[in-house]
């Protein structure tokens, strides 16, 4: 199989073919998206489109569209809407957090500056709404909802936690916002696009919330278990930076005397090399480490119960390895 259907042992041929003709198609899309007659706008804004990745967002759209028609024009305009607003979030993120690398190469913001990064973020977000213009009123009134909780959930990040506010609830909220948000959107509009079932919709919406966050818990464990750049960054990324990761808030919750080195480690950004290391040993060999895989699990198996309400068929089979797949790379 290809790196973009994930390496999943596709059950049926024709959904296979479906979904490498959708994907390609999509790439074709994206492509068109971020051209622009300015040739620095099209370098910046083809930047990341450029530099591969997953599309488990556009993935989504098109398993989700074979609960109605696959081939339904809007599926694919949906497929390029997702990516577009994921990788214009991207752009941000890699700003907010002062990130170096982004799927193994420079982020935008350090080939460049934060400035052209925010604006070129901006650039993509304002193509995904030409996009959507075409695709009716419905799907601009589910892009602007899933654009404020993905607006909501960076600004929860980045104030923290309130008094009294629990960290790992709070966690958990911002991962629903950021990743969740717009992989649910993923599965409603690849139902809504291609006339599924009312009732269709919502399962594969709720189904996208949940596997979301499902996934990025788990690609937080990759950041922290891995020996090389799996996840696109170097290991270790978000503890160098500060960033909270379910993991390392669990750690904060021991009140165990042997974990306070550690949790000094967390309290603060590790610019310091040697502390990074030390921080990513204690933590690797920490319990916090096997409860944090334990929680994505929980999500993807949450996620699994959702598709109780789905015929079944080939599709529903694929969305079943999905919430294997999303925490077999935790280790």
């Amino acid at each position: 199989m290809t790196d973009t259907l994930l390496g999943l042992p596709l059950p049926d041929a024709g959904l296979e073919l479906s979904l490498s003709e959708g994907l390609a198609n999509v790439e074709v899309g994206l492509r068109d998206a971020v051209a622009s007659d300015d040739p620095f706008v099209a370098d910046a804004s083809r930047y990341l489109v450029e530099a591969g990745g997953k599309r488990f967002r556009p993935l989504l759209v098109l398993l989700s569209a074979q609960f109605g028609d696959p081939n339904a024009w809007g599926v694919v305009p949906a497929g390029v809407v997702v990516e577009l607003t994921h990788l214009a979030t991207l752009y941000h993120d890699d700003v907010m957090d002062e990130a170096q690398l982004r799927r193994g190469a420079r982020s935008a913001n350090s080939r460049w500056d934060n400035t052209i990064a925010i604006l070129t973020g901006d650039f993509l977000f304002a193509r995904s709404s030409r996009i959507l213009a075409d695709l009716g009123p419905e799907a601009v009134r589910i892009q602007a909802a899933t654009f404020e909780r993905l607006c909501t959930g960076q600004i929860r990040e980045t104030i923290g936690p309130r008094d009294g506010q629990d960290p790992v609830e709070h966690h958990l909220a911002v991962v629903a916002d950021k990743t969740g948000s717009l992989i649910a959107a993923s599965g409603r509009y690849g139902a809504l696009m291609s006339g599924a079932a009312a009732e269709h919709v919502e399962v594969l919406a709720e189904f996208g919330e949940r596997i979301g966050v499902a996934f990025q818990l788990a690609d937080d464990l990759v950041d922290i278990t891995s020996e090389s750049m799996q996840s696109g960054k170097t290991p270790g990324t978000d503890l160098r930076e500060g960033i909270p990761t379910l993991a390392g808030l669990l750690a904060l919750t021991s009140e165990d005397p042997a974990d306070a080195r550690l949790q000094d480690l967390l309290g603060r950004p590790l610019a310091d090399d040697a502390e990074h290391l030390e921080a990513l040993g204690l933590l690797r060999s920490h319990a916090a480490l096997d409860e944090a895989r334990r929680e994505a699990r929980r999500w993807a198996d949450l996620a699994r119960q959702s598709l109780s309400g789905l015929p079944q068929r080939p599709a529903r089979d694929v969305l079943e390895m999905l919430c294997d797949y999303v925490v077999s790379r935790t280790g």
